[in-house]
């Protein structure tokens, strides 16, 4: 390539740089303003003005912080319009959501059940004790068991006791039985019958003082008058208490001996007010002690005491275990755990979201990010962490779980700045009477204003003399 053609195409490239930077200068400087002029200007989003986000009230018309080193939140015009809801409706900055940890859960239709744990007591089944008292007056001869806690065997003699009326009643016994035998071959069918009837009432007596069939038959057998009544154990079980000695004079109000069958025993708890719904007659029970490690006892719930304990606030409940093997003691303690059978199918949620204030519960609704209703429920049962909800809430709604009460501080203030706010707003909007006299006089003032500039001589006048022109040209 030539030197001249080199030439020819830089002073070409040159000349074209100088065009098109004379055509962005001249499209900078006469088209771009107006094409700027006529797109309209999207007006910059202003806070009206910020507001403190732990204290509604507190307001400030520049940005700030509060005590806490805070940010106060910008509140926009929209915001202020949207933001109305339901009375003490609470609108936060998510930012101060996460801050404070707000945590929140759905609710949700479940069943509960319930496992109630309390502390037992161990003591004697009083259907299974025996207060043995003698039916005749004596003296106690002999005392076959003499030591408290002893166990005893069904139908073995406790003690030997001499009675004059019991002495008495079998030598009347053994008069019947002769007279009987003299008169059976009687031909006065009448005579044989009043033997018989009176061996049989002595038999009857005797029976009535307690002495045992056998003691009744050896008399019959040997005719020999006893002078002991025994007195025997009425089932297998041990001695709580021996309430009289040797040569002591007893009566039939003497309680000569306590006695107690292990082989059953009752165990008391005490369960608070808001657990009782769950327990009922039947419920079974599992049993722990430290006396007998690794064993688990069962029992039923056989009897709810209908009164409250006035100091402790709890209801007593009666459970009974088998003892057998007589490993329980009286008076021990245990861990007793009850397997309520009532099962509730229910709307819950967390016990957590519950505000108990006072005459009423509550719990906080998400409604949006950062915007929390406060609504009114009605709750029921309590089990496993969770409230059954018996109206104020539907299944899939989010309520709060965590630091709800300084939402709720902030609800009761928002409600009740609102309250104060209502009566403020209809006086403003309505007209006073001194503003309706000057909307009244000031239209007085105008008409006088008009008759002052326009009085009623000088139109009559004007009117007379357009007459009388008119008149004087219909007259030409």
């Amino acid at each position: 390539m030539s030197k001249q053609t080199t030439m020819v195409i830089v002073l070409a490239f040159l000349i074209a740089l100088a065009m098109g930077a004379g055509g962005g200068y001249w499209y900078a400087t006469y088209w771009a303003p107006k094409e700027a002029a006529s797109i309209p200007e999207t007006p910059a989003k202003k806070p009206l003005f910020y507001r403190s986000p732990m204290n509604p009230e507190i307001t400030s018309p520049v940005p700030a912080k509060d005590a806490m080193g805070m940010d106060y939140v910008p509140v926009y015009a929209d915001e202020e319009k949207s933001g109305k809801g339901p009375a003490g409706t609470v609108k936060i900055d998510p930012v101060i959501v996460q801050d404070i940890g707000v945590r929140t859960a759905a609710a949700e239709r479940r069943t509960l059940t319930r496992t109630i744990r309390a502390v037992g007591r161990v003591d004697y089944d009083e259907e299974l004790l025996a207060r043995p008292h003698p039916k005749t007056e004596g003296w106690i001869e002999k005392l076959f068991v003499d030591e408290t806690g002893a166990k005893v065997q069904k139908d073995e003699r406790l003690l030997s006791l001499y009675s004059p009326q019991l002495v008495a009643t079998q030598q009347e016994y053994l008069l019947a039985l002769r007279n009987l035998e003299t008169l059976k071959t009687s031909p006065y069918p009448d005579i044989r019958q009043g033997a018989e009837e009176l061996v049989q009432s002595t038999r009857e007596r005797l029976q009535l003082l307690d002495v045992p069939e056998h003691q009744i038959r050896e008399l019959e057998q040997t005719e020999k008058i006893q002078k002991n009544l025994h007195i025997h154990s009425p089932f297998h079980g041990v001695v709580l208490n021996i309430g009289v000695r040797e040569g002591q004079y007893v009566t039939p109000q003497t309680e000569i001996y306590v006695l107690a069958d292990l082989c059953q025993v009752w165990v008391y708890v005490d369960v608070y007010e808001y657990e009782l719904p769950w327990v009922k007659v039947g419920d079974e029970a599992e049993m722990r002690v430290a006396a007998v490690p690794g064993r688990i006892f069962h029992g039923t719930v056989t009897y709810i005491y209908p009164y409250l304990e006035k100091q402790t606030r709890t209801v007593q409940l009666r459970l009974e275990f088998d003892n057998s093997d007589l490993l329980l003691k009286p008076e021990m303690f245990a861990n007793v755990t009850i397997h309520a059978s009532k099962q509730v199918d229910a709307v819950v949620v967390p016990e957590a979201a519950i505000v108990r204030s006072g005459a009423r519960e509550q719990v906080f609704v998400v409604r949006g990010p950062g915007k929390f209703e406060p609504r009114e429920v009605k709750v029921g049962v309590s089990a496993e962490g969770f409230t059954e909800i018996l109206e104020g809430v539907k299944p899939g709604e989010k309520v709060v779980t965590s630091s709800q009460f300084l939402i709720d501080s902030e609800s009761k203030l928002r409600e009740a700045t609102a309250k104060m706010r209502e009566p403020q707003e209809e006086a403003s909007t309505a007209p006073t009477d001194h503003q309706k006299h000057g909307k009244g006089l000031g239209k007085q003032v105008e008409d006088k204003e008009t008759e002052a500039e326009n009085p009623p001589s000088a139109r009559h006048g004007h009117s007379s003399s357009v007459n009388s022109e008119q008149e004087g040209v219909k007259g030409d």
